[in-house]
């Protein structure tokens, strides 16, 4: 697993009297039990022999077995131009376009749980990059459905403003005023806020934003807060009200994990303190099924408590957030609740964001499982067979370039 700090997590973040148990070190620093106890001896062993060529080998077949790329993102999200896949991109769902740029995909840390880690760990084919945005607006004006850009990675913060300027600007062009959200995913706010405040291009940066603002575009920086701790620095806090100076919005999204931050009153403090400094609470997600998830997972009715439980205790401006949020093949899968119905306890689901748009916000249920940790475990309630969805015919999605639809198949 790729492995990357720096020196504002060592000297800023990480309570170095709680090591190894505080959560900023774990989300940053590896340990042995995010590995299958077997592939740690054998990899062990390997690098004791020195036999490199196997010890590669062997690297290779277990990230093979860590689910590299869920929810079909290799099979089901890469959309064709003319018969052409179009490097650095995804499309999932109809309204908004992922774009990973090749200059982007680093980041100033890396967090342990990362479900991107396959674009860390420099094998080509576990790879999405684009080198410019060329391909990306072919696609898009063919695609004037399409009205969000999310620019991911990586993180794309860690180019330079230059750098990042010459694949936002074309999205600025007239033909392409059906983009009118461009997102950014980013961790730098809370790894490394001197990007928005101190560094040599920090003020040139706010001044992309505004253009980007003042082009007409709606501007926002998903920030990936993983813990309360990466928004008591001071300049953590100086870089959220720079940011939403420029007129561009902050939201604030995060899985729930094992060992970081599975306490309701960690995610109390993050929204309250987010909402203070301007940032908006997004989104609660579920651990995904890839890379060191049995290290980070936890039950889905455990996940279901600790929102609940957290949500109940802030005001309204807080309850923007929604979750836990399972970003499964079909879609965002929300745990709604866990009620009895007709005396059986069950998982209440629905579709935030769906494949298929006409799946979203209708509600589903799952026989309840204490035990279990991602969608793919789930049973229908009531002595169903399949879940609704399932029976549903496959959607031709031909006409955004994508495959066929295979939800259920």
């Amino acid at each position: 697993m790729p492995f990357r700090t720096n020196q504002y997590v060592l000297d800023e973040l990480i309570d170095w009297d709680r090591v190894p148990d505080d959560p900023i070190f774990r989300l940053n620093f590896p340990h042995r039990t995010m590995l299958d106890p077997d592939d740690y001896t054998t990899l062990r062993d390997l690098v004791r022999s020195g036999d490199k060529q196997q010890l590669a080998k062997q690297i290779h077949m277990v990230r093979s077995r860590m689910n590299p790329h869920p929810a079909g993102q290799l099979t089901h999200n890469v959309p064709k131009l003319d018969g052409e896949v179009v490097p650095g991109i995804q499309h999932k769902y109809t309204e908004t376009v992922l774009f990973f740029p090749s200059a982007g995909q680093t980041c100033h840390a890396y967090c342990t749980f990362c479900f991107r880690w396959p674009q860390f760990v420099g094998e080509e084919d576990l790879h999405f990059a684009a080198r410019d945005a060329e391909g990306l607006t072919a696609y898009l004006r063919r695609h004037p459905e399409v009205t969000d850009v999310l620019i991911t990675g990586g993180d794309p913060m860690i180019m330079r403003t230059a750098t990042l300027e010459r694949y936002l600007e074309p999205l600025l062009a007239p033909e392409l005023a059906h983009v009118q959200n461009i997102r950014i995913g980013t961790k730098a706010v809370g790894y490394w806020p001197q990007r928005f405040v101190g560094d040599a291009d920090a003020d040139d940066l706010l001044r992309l934003f505004e253009r980007v603002v003042g082009a007409g575009k709606h501007l926002a920086l998903m920030g990936h807060y993983n813990h309360p701790a990466e928004l008591r620095p001071a300049i953590a806090q100086q870089a959220l009200r720079r940011i939403t100076a420029t007129g561009a919005v902050v939201r604030m999204q995060s899985p729930v994990l094992r060992h970081i931050n599975d306490d309701p009153g960690a995610w109390r403090e993050l929204w309250t303190q987010g909402v203070k400094l301007g940032a908006i609470p997004y989104y609660m997600f579920v651990e995904r099924d890839t890379g060191a998830r049995s290290y980070f997972e936890l039950p889905l009715a455990e996940a279901h408590e600790i929102f609940r439980t957290a949500y109940g205790s802030v005001s309204g401006l807080s309850r923007t957030v929604r979750g836990p949020s399972m970003s499964a093949f079909p879609g965002k899968v929300l745990i709604d609740g866990v009620p009895t119905i007709r005396g059986e306890k069950v998982f209440a689901l629905q579709f935030l964001q769906a494949r298929r748009s006409g799946l979203v916000r209708r509600p589903f249920y799952a026989k309840f499982d204490p035990e279990a940790t991602w969608f793919d475990q789930l049973v229908p309630a009531f002595g169903e067979r399949r879940f609704f969805f399932d029976d549903e015919p496959a959607v031709d999605r031909s006409a955004l370039g994508l495959p066929l639809d295979l939800v259920g198949a």
